[in-house]
């Protein structure tokens, strides 16, 4: 593997970092990058986990220091996601390739459909608060499991599920979501790595792009470039999508 592929990998983990803390999806940029550099389908799902993992300290980090934490009330979200994300790891571990590269096909493909019915997602919104719904907990440990099992575009349910059943702004969204899935990358990072699904260098150096992006990310708004930025990763989804299809 060349030094550009590497580097390339470094620069789609930062791009990855900074869309996965304000919105949702950067996994799609990075799953794929890791299957067509020759990783397979549970090697890369893995080897991803070390870059959520390191990408989400550097942005809980940040967000500390830029003031804006609630943690104690992250970490009781974060443990009704934990049996959900450490049974969808290890369904993920026993998924065969060509499987799961068809089922990341088909997130990809829903993915983009998301971005474009999704509206009101922007960072700074306030919505008065309103009394929590109890189907936060439920929903909390669907969306673990789906996060344990293959990850790509899990912010955007958790974005979804926290914002509409708790109604709190959006930077206290996303705040809890990227301690949330701090919180429960951390098992199933263990059960991959268990079962021999890590390639600790290409993990790293992701880690380093996505950790980059993290903490810029935690820092700034998705403004005005949001929708050139939705409209290129959309586009990039169809793609690798159409790739893993074996439709080109």
């Amino acid at each position: 593997m060349g030094i550009l592929h590497l580097i390339l990998l470094f620069a789609i983990g930062a791009v990855a970092g900074f869309i996965n803390v304000n919105a949702g999806g950067g996994s799609t940029l990075t799953l794929p990058a890791l299957i067509f550099l020759g990783l397979e389908g549970s090697l890369a799902n893995g080897t991803n986990r070390v870059a959520i993992f390191i990408q989400n300290i550097f942005a809980v980090t940040s967000f500390k220091k830029s003031n804006v934490h609630g943690f104690k009330e992250s970490l009781i979200y974060s443990l009704f996601t934990l049996p959900g994300a450490v049974s969808g790891a290890l369904l993920a571990t026993r998924v065969s390739h060509t499987a799961f590269q068809r089922i990341l096909g088909g997130v990809l493909l829903f993915v983009v459909f998301s971005m474009f019915i999704s509206r009101g997602y922007k960072k700074g919104n306030k919505t008065t608060r309103h009394p929590k719904s109890w189907l936060i907990y439920p929903a909390l440990f669907g969306i673990g499991f789906y996060g344990g099992f293959v990850q790509a575009g899990v912010g955007f349910l958790f974005m979804a599920a926290l914002y509409h059943l708790l109604r709190i702004d959006l930077v206290t969204v996303n705040m809890h979501k990227v301690f949330i899935i701090l919180i429960y990358t951390l098992p199933t990072l263990f059960i991959f790595a268990w079962t021999g699904n890590i390639d600790l260098k290409l993990g790293l150096i992701l880690a380093a792009g996505n950790a980059l992006g993290g903490w810029w990310g935690a820092r700034a708004a998705v403004k005005g470039g949001e929708k050139v930025i939705r409209i290129i990763l959309a586009a990039a989804i169809v793609v690798m999508s159409a790739k893993l299809f074996s439709l080109f």
